[in-house]
């Protein structure tokens, strides 16, 4: 209007919108009420997953270095709740998803969302490249590499949950999806549960990736972890309380040894400990033990028993030269080296591989796997052999075998 008064219609307008606001702002508000983390996972439990994720995925950064070549680092873990509805919103462009199944020592699912630019970087390092300017384009044998490098890092996590769950836990071979919500594209193996725990890591790689790799798990699985991790037996151990029975406790205390020593002195003051009101005995529990050390004892040197070759009789001779027939796989080790995917599908006739060892450095020699000497090579006639030069100390077989 000229006069620069609004009319009705237009106050009546801006009006309408301004309520239309607060209503999606409440229904935002609501939304997010409802997503409360603390509301499905205690700050107790939250501080848990937060640990277990650190542990498992500090040794899964380590295994991607050594597979890149490169600086890897994975940050401590952020929790949040997600539902499916929301997942789009999430991920608005189509991401790749690797999916493992637990086989042992849990059950359930883990599905790792990483950016389809990181995949590609990860892809070009693992064929041989320098991750620069990688094809987004990823064909087959780029996702392959990725499945590998996925592969060693869920191995590496999962060895790591062995440890800190003290017992063991293993995981089938990951499948890789190239997921694309928007379109409904590679989403059958996203958990079926309508609330998730998304558990986002800051994934950097040198200077080629600073970006965030997540992990969605179910509410449930999240909540078995924690439950395994304080709770590992999973039965409560009773501990007993002598509180509801003081009574009983008394006679337990007044109830004479029976020893062939002579009685202490001070046998009324022990009497006079176990009338004592029940509450005060923590304090006195000391006193019991310095009145029993002062006991007459009869001290007698320890018998042990002998240590010398047993003697086996005919029977346990036979069963032992039965061991000894057993046939044992020998090999001797020239050296090793690690190759990229792309070196070695370029292997051709001719194509020479260094060894990490040098020339005249003694071979290693093994048995069934495991390290046990060390020797020298030479020949026999036509035929190569060894000379065995070291044999490792007791000590470092042991260790070998574990």
């Amino acid at each position: 209007m000229s006069d620069g008064m609004l009319s009705q219609d237009e106050i009546n307008a801006l009006l309408a919108g301004v309520t239309g606001g607060d209503d999606d702002e409440q229904e935002v508000k609501e939304e997010k009420e409802v997503l409360n983390l603390s509301d499905y996972i205690s700050d107790i439990e939250q501080d848990a997953l937060g640990e277990i994720g650190n542990i498992s995925f500090g040794s899964a950064a380590t295994a991607l270095s050594t597979l890149l070549n490169q600086k890897v680092d994975i940050t401590t873990p952020s929790l949040s709740l997600i539902t499916r509805q929301d997942l789009e919103g999430e991920f608005p462009q189509p991401h790749v998803a690797v999916h493992v199944e637990y086989t042992e020592g849990f059950e359930g699912m883990n599905l790792l969302v990483i950016k389809t630019t990181d995949a590609a970087i990860i892809a070009d390092l693992m064929l041989g490249g320098d991750g620069i300017n990688p094809s987004l384009d990823l064909s087959e044998m780029h996702v392959s590499a990725v499945q590998e490098a996925m592969n060693q890092m869920m191995g590496s996590a999962s060895t790591s949950m062995s440890t800190i769950f003290n017992k063991k836990v293993d995981i089938s071979p990951p499948g890789i999806d190239l997921m694309d919500i928007k379109n409904d594209q590679g989403t059958s193996n996203l958990p079926a549960d309508s609330i998730l725990v998304n558990i986002s890591f800051r994934l950097k790689v040198g200077d080629l990736i600073d970006s965030s790799i997540m992990q969605l798990v179910t509410v449930s699985f999240a909540k078995d972890l924690v439950n395994e991790l304080m709770n590992p037996s999973g039965v409560e151990e009773e501990i007993p309380t002598y509180v509801e029975e003081p009574q009983k406790l008394q006679e337990q205390v007044e109830q004479p040894i029976e020893r062939s020593v002579p009685q202490p002195s001070n046998h009324n003051s022990m009497n006079e400990v176990s009338k004592a009101p029940y509450e005060q005995r923590g304090q006195q529990h000391l006193g019991h033990m310095s009145t029993f050390s002062q006991r007459d004892v009869d001290v007698q040197p320890a018998a042990f028993s002998t240590f010398d070759s047993p003697q086996l009789n005919q029977v346990e001779s036979n069963n032992l030269n039965m061991l000894l027939d057993i046939p044992l796989q020998v090999t001797v080790e020239l050296g090793r080296t690690k190759r990229s995917i792309k070196e070695i599908l370029e292997f051709t006739q001719g194509s020479i591989i260094e060894l990490d060892k040098l020339a005249g450095e003694p071979v290693d020699i093994l048995v069934n796997q495991k390290l046990i000497a060390k020797g020298e090579v030479v020949v026999i006639d036509e035929n190569f052999g060894v000379r065995v030069t070291d044999i490792v100390s007791q000590e470092d077989r042991i260790r070998n075998l574990k």
